[in-house]
């Protein structure tokens, strides 16, 4: 094996496992309970929310795309679904049901948005986001009245609290939304074409493709993953706030690439991106741990997120000289 294979291999799946597990060794010897069981739980729970963000993310960014609206999705629907869940006069079980229906849909119907413009009117997906992204957070605050929602039924409130053996039931739904982004990707025709558009976008529709279709579906499948997100966030902390999701689309843009997705799309697995997502949740909770206070820790993200994209330029090249 070549050096240059070597280099492409250690910047994929395989190599990005390898940092996760030298970060939490570092943070082991360096960060005073790192390693304790509860510090896990802990890291765990923080990087659900971001997982199930990042999977439909990687669904854009396979194609080319971007969304940079799914923070302010987020706090959208979780107001959504605040509103709903909230309201005494129905009874529980179905209040909790269409709150979780009022978040997807809510999720769904903004990636719908996102999807059509971008397409229809062929207006790049960086500015019809970053449009969605004031519409959200304008809608949110004018919804909610600028007001937090809390008092979710005790029924719902207990959810966000269970662990097996140490993993949290979040964690769990994140690791199932993983999955079946996987299986998607892999292992269905929809799936494919998401990769034969990334990688040829114009051969994929002289081969007769309805390429309009899957790039509008893949920015539903996002807002459907963050309107799934929202709700894992109100079982995480019971409230549903206008202001909450700042700063998420960055986490999440950086957990997919990271992960070894590429910018210029084609390449990538759902199975990365929670890779990704971990290495960010260990290093966020590794420096706190270290003493490390909030604003340094910014800039090490935002460092980070930089240097995730220099190494996605690098890992293209390689690819391009190994084809």
């Amino acid at each position: 094996m070549n050096k240059k294979r070597l280099s492409y291999l250690l910047m994929g799946e395989a190599g990005i496992g390898i940092i996760l597990i030298l970060l939490c060794g570092v943070f082991t010897v360096f960060g005073r309970n790192f390693a304790t069981g509860g510090n896990m739980t802990n890291i765990l729970t923080q990087i659900s929310i971001n997982t199930v963000i990042a999977v439909g993310m990687t669904f854009v960014i396979l194609l080319g795309g971007i969304d940079l609206s799914v923070g302010s999705v987020l706090s959208l629907c979780t107001i959504l679904a605040g509103l709903v869940i909230t309201n005494k006069d129905m009874p529980v079980w179905l209040a909790i049901s269409l709150a979780i229906l009022a978040g997807l849909g809510g999720g769904m119907a903004c990636g719908l948005f996102n999807g059509l413009v971008s397409e229809i009117w062929k207006i790049p997906a960086f500015v019809v986001t970053l449009g969605m992204l004031n519409m959200a957070r304008g809608a949110v605050l004018l919804i909610s009245d600028s007001r937090t929602i809390f008092n979710f039924p005790r029924s719902f409130n207990v959810l966000g609290s269970v662990t097996f053996w140490g993993v949290p039931l979040i964690f769990t739904f994140s690791v199932v939304i993983v999955f079946i982004g996987y299986v998607t990707l892999r292992f269905t025709v929809f799936g494919r074409m998401i990769y034969a558009i990334g990688n040829n976008e114009e051969a994929a529709r002289l081969s007769g493709h309805n390429i309009r279709f899957y790039k509008v579906t893949a920015y539903v499948i996002c807002g459907a993953t963050v309107g799934i997100a929202a709700i894992l966030y109100m079982l995480r902390l019971n409230i549903a706030s206008p202001i909450l999701g700042n700063g998420f689309e960055l986490n999440a843009i950086a957990a997919v690439v990271i992960g070894g997705t590429s910018m210029s799309g084609g390449k990538g697995s759902p199975i990365g991106t929670l890779i990704g997502a971990a290495i960010m949740g260990v290093l966020n909770n590794g420096l706190l741990l270290i003493g490390m206070g909030d604003f340094a820790r910014q800039v090490v993200t935002g460092f980070i997120i930089v240097l995730a994209v220099v190494l996605d330029t690098y890992r293209a090249g390689l690819s391009r000289m190994l084809e």
